[in-house]
């Protein structure tokens, strides 16, 4: 005779595995995509990594300096909690290297961008990408990305212009990028002029919602547009040159082009950081979900199928189309959502971004749906262990992720998936834990029980935990 009893049946302590890594009948292996070749005349990855560290040589030395200088119980780095290097910091840098207070808040403001010195509220440290410079080279071609990525933030925004105006600049000139590296050579500024008024009227149109007319298309992505007798033009080209200038002025100061004579030209560096977005660009337009042209909860759906390595490098070419802080929010807004699934895969893609993402992350974590994530993001964004990250979150939390995820396996996995899901579970014995599922409130908790219940092999088990699941919807205890 078998036991009316529910069984204490004993759950292995195992560290959690993250759901996208998880094996699925659906994640066939596809033949693997032939590694790009960079454009003919590109320099090697190690002429690159050595152009790029003499680019940041100075922001490193200021970085290195920090290093020494600054940390806990010492002197604190910035003056307000948002990264401005305070007086006193700066002046003790300039007497140390012997440079001026706007040279070393310069170089600063350059190794933070790039990675080489991270900042949090009041205490700056090294970045990973600063021990890792000297040795490798692909920490620094990395470090180099981010700080070409926030070519905007190098240099201070016209006060003249209206920031909407600014934000139009910044949104069409990697169309200009683009045209600059396929055009492989000094372009002039006013054929730049020409593509950056094209792309903005067409972004403004878009923006406005207004059909072209009949027998009236865009003009090709990549071309410039001749300049004919429309008297709109001149005002918007006084209103563009300035910009256009800004923004030459900006990436130049990244080392990303050069300016002279009315021409423009990117650097190999340039060249090559253009070429790569633009591959994965590529890569992404090529994939079964064309993912590069879905919303982010759409991009995200077309990879819940892939593999970890996959995925990213889908997340990757997404989030190259498009400005850092706009996808930051598409990203968080789907993990929003109801699907547990698209919570954790959104997070996934936040940690493709890394450090940009940090404010917006931050600021979510007194969200109950996303707290776990945001922590467990930040924890890790600061240096722990990814094995070891989960101990930041209190017991509560990571029984309310525990029932998250397990809704995710139960909405999208398969039923086995979802009892070996029990073993990632913090509580030792499967009535502990159901005494804590159900105290920790989560919406979908009684929809868990119930696939949990179906799934499971054990009669006596599956009773026990169809029994909490009535419970918890009658509100009984």
């Amino acid at each position: 005779m078998t036991s009316r009893i529910p069984r204490d049946s004993r759950l292995r302590l195992v560290r959690p595995r993250p759901l996208a890594a998880a094996p699925s009948a659906v994640n066939e292996r596809r033949p693997r995509r032939p590694a790009p070749r960079p454009p003919e005349g590109t320099p090697a990855p190690a002429e690159l990594a050595r152009m790029a560290r003499t680019g940041l040589a100075a922001a490193a030395r200021v970085a290195r300096w920090a290093d020494n200088a600054l940390g806990p119980g010492r002197d604190a780095a910035t003056a307000d909690g948002k990264a401005t290097l305070s007086e006193s910091t700066a002046e003790r840098a300039a007497s140390d290297l012997g440079l001026t207070t706007d040279r070393i808040r310069a170089d600063w403001d350059t190794a933070r961008l790039a990675g080489l010195v991270e900042v949090h509220g009041d205490s700056a440290r090294p970045g990973w990408r600063l021990r890792a410079w000297d040795r490798d080279d692909s920490a620094v071609l990395r470090g180099w990305v981010a700080l070409f990525d926030a070519w905007s933030l190098a240099s201070p925004e016209p006060e003249e212009q209206e920031p909407a105006a600014v934000a139009e600049v910044v949104s069409a000139m990697p169309q200009v990028l683009s045209f600059l590296q396929l055009s492989a050579g000094p372009v002039p500024v006013e054929q730049l002029l020409d593509l950056l008024r094209q792309r903005v009227t067409e972004l403004r149109t878009e923006r406005c919602e207004v059909p072209y007319g009949a027998g009236s298309e865009p003009a090709a992505p990549l071309a410039p547009v001749p300049v004919d007798a429309d008297p709109a033009e001149p005002a918007q080209d006084a209103e563009l040159a300035p910009l256009l200038d800004w923004a030459l002025q900006a990436l130049a100061s990244v080392g990303a082009l050069t300016c002279g004579r009315g021409q423009a030209t990117l650097t190999p560096l340039g060249s090559w950081a253009v070429w790569v977005k633009l591959e994965q660009i590529c890569v992404a337009a090529q994939s079964p979900a064309g993912n590069i042209e879905q919303s982010a909860e759409g991009m995200l759906r077309g990879c819940a199928q892939l593999r970890p390595n996959a995925a990213r490098a889908e997340y990757r070419a997404w989030l190259a189309a498009r400005t850092v802080g706009s996808a930051v929010n598409e990203l968080l807004l789907a993990a929003r959502g109801d699907d547990a699934l698209l919570r954790g895969l959104a997070f996934e893609a936040l940690r493709v971004v890394g450090a940009p993402a940090e404010p917006d992350v931050r600021a979510v974590v007194e969200e109950p749906a996303l707290r776990p994530y945001a922590l467990l993001w930040l924890a890790e964004h600061d240096g722990v262990d990814p094995e070891d990250a989960h101990e930041v979150l209190t017991r509560e939390e990571a029984t309310w992720l525990w029932v998250d995820t397990a809704a995710a396996v139960a909405d999208h996995g398969e039923a086995p998936m979802l009892v070996r899901h029990l073993e990632s579970a913090l509580q030792p014995t499967v009535p502990a834990l159901l005494t804590e599922v159900r105290a920790v409130g989560h919406p979908r908790t009684v929809q868990v029980l119930v696939a949990l219940a179906a799934a499971h092999p054990d009669p006596a088990l599956a009773k026990a935990v169809r029994r909490a699941a009535f419970q918890v919807h009658t509100g009984g205890s």
